[in-house]
Order: C-alpha cells, then sequence, then structure tokens
C-alpha cells in the first residue's frame, strides 16, 4: 500500500508540474578539457632523447629517415584527428584490399631504398640497419613487416645461409630488388613444430638431373606459407629427401610457382588459407606440389648435396647433427619476433599511459574534482610493472639483436636458446600488456583506430610461429640440461648460456627482506640465479631417476614438463635480468641511472612476485612474499611521476600512436566528425 500511494505522489506532482525543491537542482558543471600531460606532469629528471638511444640501441637517424618517408606518402593512410595526423593502415579494407596496398607500400619502399643491402651488404652494421628498418616497418603495420620479412629473412636468409656461390649470385640481387618474390615452404596441414615430421617428399631422377618434388598426402599440403596465396613467383619447399630409397632427412629446395605472367605454374595447387584474426595484409596460402621438377641446382647445398648420377654427398654424416646444422640459421625469425613484440607492447604502454594522464574519473573527496585515472594507485599497478618490464625485454631484444649479428658458428648454439627463450618471453609479455593496455582504456580501447585492440590480433600469430612457445621453453630446458650433464661429466665448470653461476657457492637470500636488500642488484641476481640453478637441478635429477627406470630421455622430458617450464622461464628472466644490468653499466648520467635503478627494481620484484615457483620451491616464505608485493606497490608510487618520461623515451613518432594518446576530446568532436 505504502509503494501505491508514494507512486501516486510522485505521479500528482508531475501532473501538478510542482516546482521541485532547490536541493533537487542541478547544477552546472563545466565541459571536461583535455590538458597535454607535458603541461602537468613533472618534467623529465633524466635525459629521454638519451633513454631513447639506450633502448632503441642502434640506427637512430635511419630509423627517424624510414618514419619521415612513411609520414610523406598517401599509401600509408595518414587521417588528421584532434589536430594530429595519424598514420594506421585501413582495416576496414577487405583482406584483398589489405594485400594489394602492402604490396604498393612495398614498392614504395623498394623505390626509396628502404631495402638497399638487405641481401647483398656485408657486416654487422648492414644486418643492423636491416634489423632496425625492419623494426619501424612492423611499428606501421605487422602485416607489412611480416610480408618484408617472409621476403627478405626467410626467401632470401635461406638462399643465404642454406646454399651457395651459385646460388647467392643467382637470388640474392634479383630477390632485393623484387625481380623475384619468395616465400617459405616449411609448414605443413600436419607439422608445424615438429619439422622433422614433415611428410613432403622429394627423390632424384639421374635421368634428367632433376629433383622431382611430391605432396603425397592431404597432411603434406603446406600450409600458412606467406605471400603464397597472391604475389610469390618462388619458394623455398621443405622436403624428405629419398636417395635410392632412403630417407635422408629435411632438405630445401628452390621451386618456382609463379611465371612472369603471375600464372600459377604445371604441376602446382595453390589455395588461400582465408580471413584471419589479424595480418590480412599477408597473403598466407597452401600449397601442393604434384611431382614438380626442378634442376639439381635448385637444392640448397651449403651442409649436403647430390652428385650428378645421384649420390648423396655430406661431410656431417650423423643425420641429428646434419639436421642441428640445417636448422640453425633459423633463428632470424625468433629475433625479429622478440624485437616487433618489444615495440607492440611499447605502441599499447604510451598510449594507455598518455591516455590515464589525462581521463579523469570520480573524485576521493566530496564535491572535489575528478581524479586522473593514473592517480590511482591501482591503475599503477596495473600498467607499471608492464612498463618496467616492457623496458627490460627492450635490453633483451638489443642484446639478442648484437648476439645474431656478430654471430659466428660457434655461437649458433647459443643463439638458438636464447632466441627461443627471448621469443617466447616476449610475445607472450605483449599479448598480455596489450590485453591490459586494452582494458585501462576503456571503451576507447575498442576503437580500432586507438591501435591496441587491433594489435591484439595482429600479433597473436606470435605466440606460436616460428615455434610454439611452450615448445620453444622446453627446448630451452633440454639445452639446459645437456650443458649440466656434460659439466657434471666432465667435472669442468660451467660455461656459456649464463650459467657461469653454477661453479659459485649457492647463493644465500635474507631470511628477512627489507626495501634496501630487496632494491639491490646482487640481491636481485642472487634470487634470479638461485632459482635457475634450484630447477635445473632438480629437473636433471628428476629425469636421471626416469632414465634409471629405463625410460627413454625423451619420455622423461615429457614426465617433467612442469620442471621444463618453470626451468625455461628461470633461464630467460634471469638472461632478460643480466641484459638489463649490462645497459645499466653502460650508463654515464646519474639521472639516468637513478631511474633505471628503479625500473630494473621493479622489473626483478614484480617477477618475483607473480611467478609461484618463487614460494613452490622455497625460495621465497610466506612473509617475504607479502614483504615483495608491499614494495612492487611502493615502487608504482616512485615510478608515478616518471611515467610520461618513461613511454616519451619509446622514440615513437606521435603519428604511429593513436588519438586517444593526444587531445582525445577534439579528436571525438563533432566537427571532427563533419571533417
Amino acid at each position: 500500500m505504502e509503494k501505491v500511494n508514494f507512486r501516486t505522489k510522485i505521479i500528482s506532482r508531475h501532473l501538478n508540474q510542482e516546482t521541485p525543491s532547490p536541493n533537487l537542482l542541478l547544477q552546472s558543471i563545466p565541459c571536461l578539457s583535455y590538458n597535454p600531460p607535458e603541461l602537468s606532469e613533472p618534467s623529465a629528471i633524466f635525459d629521454t632523447k638519451e633513454m631513447r638511444k639506450l633502448m632503441d640501441g642502434h640506427n637512430f637517424v635511419e630509423k627517424d629517415w624510414l618514419f619521415g618517408l612513411m609520414l610523406q606518402s598517401n599509401l600509408f593512410n595518414p587521417i588528421e584527428r584532434g589536430g594530429k595526423v595519424f598514420v594506421s593502415p585501413d582495416y576496414n579494407q577487405s583482406k584483398e584490399q589489405q594485400r594489394e596496398i602492402t604490396m604498393k607500400r612495398i614498392g614504395y619502399l623498394l623505390e626509396h631504398g628502404v631495402f638497399k643491402k638487405w641481401l647483398t651488404g656485408k657486416g654487422p652494421e648492414d644486418e643492423l640497419r636491416k634489423l632496425g628498418l625492419l623494426d619501424c616497418l612492423g611499428i606501421y603495420d605487422h602485416s607489412l613487416a611480416i610480408k618484408v620479412g617472409v621476403h627478405f629473412f626467410l626467401w632470401g636468409g635461406a638462399i643465404q645461409f642454406f646454399g651457395t656461390k651459385r646460388h647467392h649470385d643467382k637470388w640474392l640481387k634479383d630477390t632485393e630488388d623484387y625481380v623475384v618474390k619468395g616465400c617459405f615452404s616449411m609448414t605443413e596441414l600436419g607439422h608445424g613444430s615438429n619439422v622433422r615430421g614433415i611428410e613432403t617428399v622429394t627423390t632424384y631422377d639421374s635421368s634428367t638431373g632433376e629433383f622431382v618434388i611430391n605432396t603425397p598426402c592431404e597432411s603434406a599440403q603446406k600450409y600458412w606459407i606467406g605471400g603464397a596465396a597472391n604475389h610469390a613467383t618462388h619458394t623455398i619447399v621443405f622436403s624428405q629427401l629419398i636417395i635410392d630409397g632412403e630417407n635422408q632427412g629435411v632438405h630445401a629446395f628452390i621451386a618456382e610457382i609463379r611465371d612472369k605472367n603471375g600464372d600459377i605454374c604445371p604441376n602446382i595447387r595453390i589455395a588461400d588459407c582465408g580471413h584471419k584474426i589479424g595480418l590480412n595484409g599477408v597473403d598466407n596460402g597452401r600449397i601442393w606440389f604434384d611431382n614438380v621438377r626442378v634442376p639439381r641446382e635448385n637444392l640448397l647445398n651449403s651442409v649436403a648435396d647430390v652428385s650428378p648420377d645421384g649420390k648423396y654427398l655430406t661431410a656431417i654424416k650423423d643425420p641429428d647433427q646434419r639436421f642441428a646444422a640445417f636448422l640453425s640459421p633459423l633463428t632470424s625469425g625468433r629475433v625479429t619476433i622478440t624485437a616487433s613484440a618489444v615495440y607492440s607492447a611499447k605502441i599499447g604502454l604510451a598510449t594507455a599511459i598518455r591516455y590515464s594522464l589525462t581521463r579523469r574519473a570520480f573524485s576521493v573527496t566530496p564535491n572535489g574534482p575528478e581524479v586522473l585515472i593514473l592517480d590511482y594507485p591501482s591503475h599503477q599497478r596495473r600498467l607499471l610493472p608492464l612498463l618496467a618490464k616492457t623496458y627490460a625485454m627492450s635490453f633483451a631484444a638489443n642484446h639478442l639483436k648484437m648476439m645474431y649479428v656478430k654471430r659466428t658458428p660457434e655461437m649458433n648454439k647459443v643463439i638458438h636458446v636464447v632466441s627461443s627463450a627471448f621469443k617466447a618471453t616476449a610475445s607472450w609479455h605483449n599479448m598480455r600488456t596489450l590485453q591490459e593496455c586494452r582494458e585501462a582504456c576503456g571503451g576507447q580501447g575498442l576503437k580500432t583506430e586507438n591501435r591496441i585492440g587491433q594489435l591484439k590480433g595482429e600479433y597473436d600469430v606470435q605466440s606460436t610461429f616460428e615455434g610454439d612457445n611452450n615448445v620453444l621453453m622446453q627446448q630451452v630446458s633440454k639445452a639446459l640440461f645437456g650443458e649440466y650433464v656434460a659439466a657434471k661429466r666432465s667435472k669442468k665448470p660451467f660455461k656459456g648460456l649464463g650459467l657461469e653461476h653454477m661453479n659459485t657457492s649457492r647463493p644465500v637470500i635474507p631470511s628477512q627482506l627489507t626495501s634496501s636488500t630487496m632494491r639491490q642488484a646482487q640481491f636481485q641476481n642472487d634470487i634470479f640465479c638461485l632459482r635457475e640453478r634450484d630447477l635445473l637441478e632438480r629437473f636433471a635429477a628428476e629425469v636421471s631417476q626416469c632414465q634409471a627406470q629405463g625410460k627413454s630421455k625423451e619420455y622423461a622430458f615429457t614426465l617433467n614438463y612442469q620442471l621444463a617450464e618453470d626451468l625455461g622461464r628461470a633461464f630467460s628472466d634471469r638472461a632478460v635480468l643480466h641484459t638489463f644490468l649490462d645497459a645499466e653499466a653502460s650508463v654515464t648520467s646519474g639521472p639516468l641511472t637513478n631511474v633505471l635503478d628503479l625500473v630494473r627494481s621493479m622489473y626483478v620484484l614484480v617477477t618475483l612476485e607473480e611467478d609461484a615457483a618463487f614460494l613452490r620451491y622455497g625460495y621465497l616464505s610466506m612473509d617475504n612474499a607479502a614483504i615483495v608485493r608491499k614494495e612492487v606497490a611502493k615502487l608504482c608510487s616512485e615510478l608515478r611521476p616518471h611515467a610520461l618520461s618513461l613511454v616519451s623515451s619509446f622514440g615513437l613518432p606521435d603519428a604511429f600512436l593513436s588519438p586517444i594518446a593526444f587531445n582525445w576530446v577534439e579528436a571525438n568532436a563533432w566537427s571532427s566528425e563533419q571533417n
């Protein structure tokens, strides 16, 4: 009855148009306005240009030149928003349109000399330039970087590293000039990470001096071959080589798949892989080979060859060693993925942090002003640890690049292990970072023009291509096991892979941690080394015990996958920390050192907090874990004044970010919509 009376009064008041009491009148609230964070945030206490050099590592002038080159052309889709010009692919286009515009962009870059010496250059300087410019292309569009990467690093790299002089002379210059458009046919419908199991078969016909390549079953069709669906003229075919009825293992062959008119060659069938959740500017295709004949000279023969009369020739008699030597140069993909994943995370963080320095929500006092969302401790906790991790992984990516360009044959194993660990760690970190940044931007994070949400789909593939991350981490652990067993059997010190810490006494962690202790580089190094050392010893003991019970080593690895995963992460985190410390050691500026010290401490402590292994295996007590958690929150508040300076040091041009990183009010104004 009370509800009826209440509703009657409300309706009566409405019909009689009674004036509400003054207390119910809405007060006039001034409209929100955009205030650039550069005007409101504290000035940088360190030189952001110097930090950018430390972060980017190399070729700053060339990178900035390429950014400018892309800004000069309408091919890169410049759009004005909020008084600024932004460049980003038009993802409203169909996959066919995206593929064609990607090729036009490549043509523009070719015309302006971007790819000069990418395959014909000599020495580390040319290779670093190539890696740096590829980073820039990925910052603009992952499809563009992948399309270029497949052509130069996979097709071109295979010819460089698997081929010999006859292949270099015939193919490299034409590849650099895009006279030839290459792709890389390794993955099959039935086999991805397990390259040794691929089913494509090649035999040799000595009567004609030709190899005959065949797809014997549907699961042997080449799958996800970038460039194959529309544009590639040639491919590197990975296939089992059968000589005189004996399988000599996986080898690589050059095969033409389209003629000069762009028509598919005889005995080759090509189909489109279709629309994807990202990378639709790359024409991924499927290929079947129906007894395709290629000249004997098209075998890439740096590891093995076949004589004109059909004799198999190789200096490496052991099939396992031959396979390892054959695949060892294929680390370039993991090197470039590591770097591009870090740059993608930088785009997400630069956008989300800049937005959080201008967007306000709620007030913490009655009738008080709304608060910047980055001033909320919870928002700091979401973004600033990811910022610290991104800094750490940026140093790791630079270190990996330098290892790669200065490589020697003796370094192949080390580069394989480190690139596997860093590729998995960086790509996982990127996906987690993009998701957090997307959520931190609220509804604006859903808009394609603001990039973050779209980048999730574009970069998701990095978790599985060039090696499934989980498989790569298991390979890391297997390699560490091998080093452990070899050192124990030979009774020699550990050497390489950063395992020299195993030669010293076991680190002792204080029973009661303090803020001062946790921020010391010595403690941080000790606890990361302790975790890696202990997990390696545990893993070796478990595998050895399984072997003693009659199980194979491979089966023992499989049974102990959980330890293997923990060990892989421990190795990667420790290796990343060492690259951070090396980067810090090169710094002479006090203010720069002070900020880096905070960032490194955040990287280490948030890793301690997030990885359950530190509690699971007793490296941290429950009490110390709680102390670490409090210290992370404290570091968030200390890093908060440096947030803008730290993302400004990424060296990302404004045009390659998005509208919400700047004047998002004006960018969404009605006047902007009309324009």
